[in-house]
């Protein structure tokens, strides 16, 4: 069973590929994230750089800026634009080198997100060519937006091309054609709430690679400074887990720095739950890559992410063992990385319609979650459906546990039945299914067969798709009551 999407080689017109090759003259170029009808990031210094021979000068004009930059002996130039206003009006952009001149068109100011991770990122708004699965509830919202145009949000894809000294794309596009149905789903669906909300232009950098790992795209040196790491490092300092660390890092991310952005959605992590992470690894991984990455910007970058859905990890045949807790045990990893400063995550446990389907299609509801993330911690917006129940602390009382969580105001369920995928333990640690019952935002759990309960779990299986809901609506995080620790540590 191929759940992945096998990467194809395709062959794309030179004409139509942007391969570091926006020239000004013979001597000068722009990188393939600069061109026509970009969005720059509003309210924040704007760096433009590219390549000229050394001692050539460069010219930028921009909203009334006038800036001057001379090459370098390594022939790289920059210049910094002063923060720039809200603007949905299209403008020029002027680059002088000499005797030559170009230009730049249909430029808007607004906010700029990076959008990355492996294949469930890269799931394009037109699903056809991958032949995914249409969603069995309701109707695909996906569809009805290819229908449509959308001036203000502006999508660029970062192609899956290794060892290019620049990015390959086909470069920014307006949000309408064949060209934006290849985008990613999660990022328009992202970008159309936060321009529904913030009435601003969105521009949506996707930058994803079916199947990947995290590790290749965390460059090799963001793992020496952390304690975790250290036995593997002395081993081969570039290959982490039989993984080549950085390999897309190197053609996906690097190229794109230091282009002004206002944060990060991260949609990844299926390929790594397939090699049974241990000991908070994957953790450690988020830690690494989020550190780099900030670092590369010099910024502390806002960085939100994807709970993987339910899937059927035990019938992945890779030479790996997998059972029902491999996924949860996964799950337990990405909500601890979520102690790093400026993270947050989105639960998806209620968007599955089929279990052997590693890539469900309500691609909109996650780009929804993820926006109301941004909206309300990035954005600082009121009123927007972004929390979801935690679990904090339990109680014995008698034969019962009685759970308390955060964020469980309204506690309910889906579909008015008892809570459900509740499972409670005494001392001998065998697991038997949970009576649950709300009571004062809190879950009580019983068995008649456990007179004095020692632990408890929820969705702890693959398969789970628990009914407990927050007042906004929002899916309760699986959790166990003893799970593996982790602290973050700068």
């Amino acid at each position: 069973m191929n759940l992945f999407r096998s990467i194809t080689v395709v062959a794309i017109s030179t004409a139509l590929l942007i391969t570091a090759v926006q020239q000004l003259s013979a001597q000068t170029r722009l990188p393939a994230i600069i061109g026509s009808n970009m969005v720059l990031q509003r309210n924040a210094p704007i760096p433009i750089w590219g390549w000229a021979a050394p001692g050539q000068r460069v010219r930028v004009e921009f909203a009334g800026q006038s800036v001057v930059a001379t090459a370098g002996v390594d022939s790289l130039w920059q210049i910094r634009l002063l923060p720039l206003k809200t603007s949905d009006i299209g403008r020029t952009m002027t680059f002088s080198s000499g005797r030559q001149q170009t230009k730049l068109h249909n430029i808007l100011v607004g906010e700029v997100w990076l959008c990355s991770g492996q294949s469930n990122m890269e799931y394009p708004i037109d699903k056809t060519e991958y032949k995914y699965a249409n969603p069995a509830k309701g109707i695909d919202i996906s569809e009805a937006e290819l229908k449509k145009a959308h001036p203000g949000i502006r999508v660029i894809k970062i192609e899956t091309k290794f060892n290019f000294r620049d990015a390959t794309t086909r470069g920014w596009q307006e949000g309408e054609g064949k060209t934006f149905a290849r985008t990613s789903a999660v990022a328009f669906f992202f970008a159309k709430q936060l321009q529904a909300k913030l009435g601003v232009p969105i521009g949506v950098i996707t930058s994803a690679w079916n199947g990947s790992r995290i590790e290749p795209w965390t460059h090799r040196d963001a793992y020496k400074d952390i304690p975790a790491f250290t036995e593997d490092i002395k081993q081969n300092d570039s290959v982490l887990d039989n993984e080549l660390a950085g390999k897309m890092y190197k053609s996906m991310i690097a190229p794109l720095v230091p282009f002004t952005i206002k944060g990060v959605i991260w949609y990844q992590g299926e390929s790594n739950c397939l090699i049974e992470e241990h000991d908070m690894r994957y953790a450690y991984k988020m830690r690494a890559m989020i550190a780099y990455w900030r670092k590369q910007w010099n910024t502390n970058l806002p960085f939100y992410y994807v709970l993987l859905a339910p899937f059927n990890y035990t019938e992945w045949k890779n030479n790996i063992p997998h059972t029902a807790e491999s996924l949860p045990k996964f799950w337990e990893q990405q909500v601890a990385a979520a102690q790093i400063p400026k993270t947050d995550f989105i639960v998806t446990t209620d968007l599955v319609d089929n279990f052997k389907d590693i890539h469900p299609p309500y691609k909109w509801i996650v780009g929804n979650r993820l926006a109301n993330v941004a909206l309300s911690k990035t954005y600082s917006q009121t009123g927007m459906a972004h929390s979801y129940a935690q679990y904090k602390r339990k109680k014995v009382s008698g034969d019962k546990l009685i759970l308390y969580f955060k964020n469980a105001k309204g506690f309910r369920t889906s579909d008015g039945k008892s809570p459900d995928f509740f499972e409670i333990a005494g001392a001998d640690g065998r697991y038997l299914p949970g009576d649950a019952v709300i009571k004062n935002n809190t879950v009580v759990v019983s068995n008649p067969k456990i007179n004095r309960p020692t632990e408890a779990r929820f969705g702890w299986t693959e398969e789970a798709t628990p009914n407990l809901i927050n007042a906004d609506g929002l899916p309760t995080v699986p959790f166990r009551t003893n799970g593996e620790k982790w602290k973050f540590k700068e």
